[in-house]
């Protein structure tokens, strides 16, 4: 395709960064938007294998606490999110058993509350309503130290990186310069997929097999690199 339709496609200001990255060079800014799209969706993929094997994890730790039912309960009077701290946490959950209705099933509750829902488990005031057993999700966590916390909250924080990147590939922002600059560089991305893999190995989860067949990222990350 030549340049001047694919940028009328795209859009002239969405392309003038990938032509600045690449010096003018119109047909490598072709080529590296393409390579964008394709780190988007190896990560993209990676985070959903994380977000499914996440909430899972949480569920069957609360299952095992609170009961089958944990969520709805916990949301219904005298429930351990039916609390004023805990309120949109609770509101959220009512809201997913409202939607399903006659057809409310704890695992289809589950399987309808977003990655935010998740995260926000791990903030102060719900993780202390979970009795603050929720870090038991990860056995392979390390030790805090004088110089770092692996609390609660540095997990919540973590958890948002993995969220904000997850957002952003889902509104088609891209993810293939430093922040903020005309500038290709996949450290943001590499950072962040750190992470995820990461957190995957605190929860004892072979990452590796999980994801055979399905994570190219850091070959991607070097065609990026060497483009």
């Amino acid at each position: 395709m030549r340049y001047s339709d694919f940028e009328y496609i795209i859009s002239p200001p969405r392309m003038a960064r990938y032509v600045n990255a690449c010096f003018g060079n119109t047909k490598k800014a072709m080529t590296l938007y393409r390579f964008n799209l394709r780190l988007s969706q190896e990560i993209f993929t990676v985070i959903s294998c994380f977000e499914i094997s996440l909430r899972n994890a949480i569920d069957h730790h609360y299952t095992n606490q609170l009961g089958n039912n944990w969520l709805k309960n916990a949301a219904s009077t005298g429930g351990v999110f039916c609390t004023r701290k805990c309120r949109t946490t609770a509101d959220i959950i009512n809201v997913g058993v409202r939607n399903l209705g006659a057809h409310y099933m704890h695992p289809k509750l589950v399987a309808s509350l977003d990655f935010g829902f998740w995260r926000y488990l791990f903030a102060q005031p719900q993780f202390y309503a979970g009795k603050q057993t929720l870090l038991r999700i990860f056995p392979a966590k390390p030790r805090s130290t004088r110089s770092i916390q692996y609390n609660h909250t540095f997990v919540f924080n973590q958890l948002k990186y993995i969220n904000d990147l997850r957002n952003r590939i889902a509104h088609h922002e891209p993810i293939c310069f430093q922040p903020g600059l005309p500038v290709k560089d996949t450290t943001y991305a590499i950072l962040h997929y750190g992470m995820i893999l990461q957190l995957f190995q605190w929860m004892t989860i072979d990452e590796a097999a999980l994801l055979y067949g399905l994570d190219h990222i850091t070959r991607v990350c070097s065609e990026i690199d060497h483009l």
